[in-house]
C-alpha cells in the first residue's frame, strides 16, 4: 500500500508541474507554440465556424491544437452573419496557414 501511495504522490506532483508559467510563452494566449513553431496567432489565417444559433466564431487549426473565439462587433455583440448554415466551418483555417504565404 505504501508503494501505491508513493506512486500516486509522484504522479500528482508530475501533473502539477505542468501547471506553471515558467519557461516561456505557455501563458501567452496570443502566441501559437504548436507544431508550426512559435509565432503570433495574428499571422495565421482564420476561418469562421457557425454555431447552432447561427452566430460566427473565428477558428484556427494548426494540425495539433485549435483556437476558437466568438466573433464580436465593435460594441461587443455577437456577429451572426449567415455566411454558412449552423454547425458549418468555412474558410482555409486548417493547418494554421500563415497569411504571409499568400503574398
Amino acid at each position: 500500500m505504501t508503494t501505491f501511495k508513493t506512486f500516486l504522490a509522484l504522479a500528482a506532483i508530475a501533473l502539477a508541474a505542468g501547471c506553471t508559467n515558467e519557461g516561456g510563452d505557455r501563458g501567452d494566449k496570443t502566441v501559437d507554440a504548436g507544431a508550426r513553431g512559435v509565432g503570433p496567432l495574428q499571422d495565421l489565417q482564420a476561418g469562421i465556424w457557425v454555431d447552432p444559433n447561427g452566430c460566427d466564431h473565428w477558428i484556427i487549426d494548426d494540425g495539433v491544437e485549435g483556437y476558437l473565439s466568438q466573433r464580436l462587433d465593435r460594441s461587443g455583440r455577437p456577429v451572426c452573419s449567415g455566411i454558412a448554415p449552423p454547425n458549418t466551418a468555412t474558410g482555409n483555417y486548417k493547418r494554421g496557414q500563415d497569411i504571409r504565404d499568400r503574398f
